[in-house]
């Protein structure tokens, strides 16, 4: 037979768990960027950031690196995806000759 108060302690420990758990909480980019530039102008500490937008001091840390480190790509080239890596032309020429090839066979 069991313990009863190890049976009582393992009931408490489950409802505590099922008690403390709070849904993920999911940030949009603008958020994200306002706390950010925020965390960057100084104007408050971080402690004060945290209190206010009740977001971890480590999230906004990452959040401020990540704007720091990306910051230069909006002022620089445009993106290279915008024109195709691959002649399409060319490929769909080496298509066309390679069904007359089958055909022909």
């Amino acid at each position: 037979m069991k313990d009863p108060l190890l049976l009582k302690v393992r009931e408490d420990r489950e409802l505590e768990q099922k008690m403390s758990k709070k849904p993920r909480r999911k940030h949009s980019p603008a958020f994200k960027a306002k706390v950010a530039l925020a965390a960057s102008a100084g104007d408050k500490t971080l402690a004060q950031l945290t209190q206010e937008l009740e977001v971890h001091q480590n999230q906004i840390v990452d959040w401020k690196k990540q704007l720091t480190e990306r910051a230069a790509k909006v002022f620089g080239k445009p993106a290279e995806s915008a024109s195709p890596l691959v002649d399409l032309q060319a490929l769909h020429a080496k298509i066309g000759q390679l069904t007359l090839e089958n055909d022909f066979l």
